[in-house]
């Protein structure tokens, strides 16, 4: 047995706060929310659809003929939906080798710089979106199962690209008018020493 004391994991989800003042601050926890939301309902509805395509498969010799379908929605909106998430929680890639030699002037000066690429990017790809839920609307592909059409299931797309230019937007907002150096809203640039012994 350790004498060492154990370690706690924050929960960052449970009670997200903006870090931004007045209406942008609502913006940034609603659609917090709403995130939250579409990624504990998404994950939550495909572990019971394969539950229980499993256990039909196992009692009856066959699963749901749609279970596929709706397993490929919510793979979608889960992909989309987590964009936003991993922005606002600090929670992508980073390759900052150069950026750690920094100072915090210049840190801060190329956070916005990125945050501002970023959410132009993501305003790119979400027009880019857009126009391919046009293309396939206009050939009136349906799902097979399902028998809706399938341009429904890429809407998630445009929005998660939108909620994450949005994010990087609010987060060159961010560094813009706070004194330190900040990954998103909520999030201070940093590292946190996440090492344990086995």
């Amino acid at each position: 047995m350790s004498d060492k004391p154990k370690e706690t994991v924050e929960d960052d989800t449970a009670s997200y706060h903006s870090g931004l003042p007045g209406v942008l601050g609502w913006v940034d926890e609603g659609i917090a929310r709403l995130e939250a939301v579409l990624l504990a309902a998404g994950v939550l509805l495909m572990a019971v659809n394969t539950c229980a395509n499993v256990i039909a498969r196992f009692v009856f010799g066959e699963g749901f003929f749609f279970s596929g379908e709706i397993n490929r929605i919510l793979i979608i909106l889960i992909t989309f939906a987590g964009l936003g998430y991993a922005a606002r929680h600090g929670r992508h890639i980073r390759m900052s080798a150069l950026y750690d030699s920094f100072s915090v002037g210049p840190r801060k000066v190329l956070m916005v710089l990125i945050a501002l690429f970023t959410s132009i990017v993501m305003f790119f790809l979400c027009y880019h979106a857009y126009g391919y839920i046009e293309t396939l609307y206009s050939r009136g592909r349906i799902l097979p199962a399902l028998g809706f059409e399938i341009w429904w299931i890429y809407l998630w797309a445009p929005v998660g690209f939108a909620i994450t230019g949005i994010q990087y937007f609010l987060t060159a907002v961010k560094n813009i008018t706070s004194r330190g150096v900040y990954l998103s809203t909520g999030v201070p640039d940093g590292y946190d020493d996440t090492e344990t012994e086995v």
